[in-house]
C-alpha cells in the first residue's frame, strides 16, 4: 500500500506515520511533515474556523 504524504506529495515508504488532523487521519513521511501538519491544524483551530 503507496501513496503520497499528505504534507509534501513525496512518496510514502512502507512505515508512514499517522497523523490525525481534524478528526481524519493522514499518512505522512517524516516526523518534519508531521509537524507541520499538527502546527498547521492547531492555528486554523485557534482562528476559530
Amino acid at each position: 500500500m503507496s501513496g503520497t504524504c499528505a504534507a509534501c506529495d513525496c512518496e510514502l515508504d512502507e512505515s508512514p506515520i499517522k497523523v490525525t488532523i481534524g478528526g481524519n487521519i493522514v499518512e505522512v513521511c517524516c516526523e518534519d511533515c508531521a509537524q507541520a501538519l499538527r502546527e498547521a491544524d492547531a492555528s486554523q483551530a485557534q482562528s476559530g474556523s
